[in-house]
Formats: C-alpha cells, sequence, structure tokens
C-alpha cells in the first residue's frame, strides 16, 4: 500500500475567472501529472473556505509527493498549496506507542 497525502489547493482570481469562461473538471486535469509520478488520485472534492479542492492522493514515497507539489506551486495558477502526509491508525497506535518510549524531556 502507497502512502496517501491529503492535498489542499486554493486558486488564484485569474484561475477562477479561467475556470467560469472554460469550465473544466480539475482532477481529471491533473490526473496524469499525479500517475506520472507514480501516485494514484483516490477522490477529490470542491470546497467552501480557505481551499477550493481537497483530494486524496496515493504516492510511492515522500519525494514523489513533494515533485508534484513543486511543480503546481512553479506554474502558477494557485495562491496555496498544501500536502500532509496521512497515517492509517495502525500507523498512529505504532507512533503512539514508539512516543511511549521517548526519553524526551521538555525544557525546564
Amino acid at each position: 500500500m502507497m502512502p496517501k497525502y491529503l492535498i489542499q489547493t486554493a486558486y488564484t482570481a485569474e484561475s477562477w475567472m479561467a475556470m467560469s469562461k472554460n469550465p473544466q473538471d480539475r482532477l481529471e486535469a491533473v490526473r496524469p501529472s499525479i500517475e506520472g509520478l507514480g501516485g494514484k488520485l483516490d477522490v477529490g472534492y470542491l470546497t467552501f473556505g480557505e481551499y477550493d479542492l481537497v483530494a486524496i492522493v496515493d504516492f510511492p514515497d515522500n519525494i514523489s509527493a513533494a515533485s508534484f507539489s513543486i511543480s503546481v506551486a512553479s506554474k502558477g495558477g494557485v495562491k496555496a498549496f498544501t500536502t500532509t502526509p496521512l497515517m492509517t491508525m495502525d500507523e498512529a497506535v505504532e507512533a503512539m506507542e514508539k512516543a511511549g518510549g521517548s526519553k524526551y524531556a521538555p525544557p525546564k
């Protein structure tokens, strides 16, 4: 199973203007870019608020996910773009177990 990432995108006013004149499914438009990096677009949604579109994407590794993020950010059209690694609950429990044995101490 490949790692999953939450992608959040906020479009510029110019991008919204372009999509208003030429409506398009941006998920299908970016799918080849994701697949070209070995990834898979699981699901995506148009949203309201700080971000305009969210998607769950599988990438083989952090380098592939970062490559997609850099590619999007470098080409314009978005005013914000975030990529957040996602963990399964099994992974989260394993992290909690490891944290329980950590020797970290807060500043005094």
